[in-house]
Parts: C-alpha cells; sequence; structure tokens
C-alpha cells in the first residue's frame, strides 16, 4: 500500500499486518517441514528400502494448509494474479475502483469457504475420519485452514479500505 495512505497506521492495523506476515511465514515453515520430510523419506526408501510410513498423507494436508497459509498474505500485498495489461492505460479512480471489486470478491469467497469449511470440519469431527495410514483425523487441517480464511477476509477488508496497491506498512 502507498506509504502516504499508512503514513500512521493504527495499532489494530499495524497488528494485523505482523500477524498476516507471521502467518504466511508458519506456511512456508510447513511447507519446509513438508519438503525436508519428503526428502527422508525418499531417501530412505531408495537406500533403504523403508519409507516414511504416511509420508503422502502429511504431504497432502501439510501442503493445503501452506497454500492457504500465503492467501491471506497475498490478499494484503496484492500479489494476487491480476491482468494489468488491461488497465494500464485506466485512470486512478477506475483501478481503485477495480481493486476494491476485486477486495469485495475475495471477501465474500472467503467468507463463503469459510461457511463450507466449517460445515465440512463439522463432517468430519462427527463421523471420526482419520488418515489410512497414521491414523491422524483429517479435521486437524481444517482448523488452520478456517484460520486463514478469516485472515484472508480481514485482509481483503484491509485492501477494500485502501486499494492503492503496493506494499503494506512494514510490522514494527
Amino acid at each position: 500500500m502507498q506509504a502516504d495512505a499508512l503514513s500512521s497506521p493504527t495499532t489494530a492495523l499495524r497488528w494485523l499486518v505482523r500477524l498476516i506476515h507471521g502467518w504466511a511465514l508458519f506456511g512456508g515453515f510447513v511447507l519446509l517441514a513438508v519438503v525436508l520430510m519428503t526428502t527422508v523419506s525418499a531417501f530412505t526408501g531408495f537406500v533403504f528400502a523403508t519409507p516414511f510410513p504416511g509420508d503422502f498423507e502429511l504431504t497432502e494436508m501439510g501442503v493445503a494448509v501452506a497454500a492457504f497459509a500465503f492467501l491471506p498474505y497475498c490478499q494484503l500485498t496484492f500479489s494476487n494474479v491480476s491482468a494489468d495489461i488491461f488497465t494500464q492505460k485506466a485512470g486512478p479512480a477506475v483501478n481503485r475502483w477495480l481493486s476494491r471489486l476485486g477486495s469485495l470478491i475475495a471477501l465474500c469467497f472467503s467468507v463463503l469457504l469459510m461457511w463450507r469449511m466449517f460445515e465440512g470440519l463439522k463432517d468430519y469431527q462427527t463421523y471420526l475420519e482419520t488418515t489410512t495410514i497414521l491414523q491422524i483425523p483429517i479435521w486437524y487441517a481444517f482448523v488452520p485452514t478456517l484460520a486463514s480464511l478469516a485472515l484472508l477476509a480481514l485482509a481483503a477488508i484491509v485492501t477494500m479500505v485502501y486499494p492503492e496497491g503496493g506494499d503494506t506498512p512494514a510490522p514494527h
């Protein structure tokens, strides 16, 4: 976001930006753990013929959690895919309006997904579905995913209020 628009962001906004940045780092650490686990599993499978049991289950859950953890950061920093070639000649007012429209769509999308994911979480808890090999309850992956979607909704609100684009204020 432009420095002048957020020259003195509120404490709540700075806290939210810091939380979203930290959440994206959490997603990166989850992804790094998945990569390391997959590497060790492939190595032990090749060398000792004993891969890590359930590595694909952990990969599936970990990558899903990491991917959702990156969404709020992408929204907050205007890093989502956009068709700038169509808007580069439009005026600032049009671009702000389109940015706000995109943020509204992201907000609606996140609320819809939160609702459906929460319903899915309740179903997985009710029927006690687990992964096949490690017997991890599937609903465990839904908790950080729901947190990511809540942060995505908040990031969409921030980008509706500040549609200028650019970088958000660095967390202090």
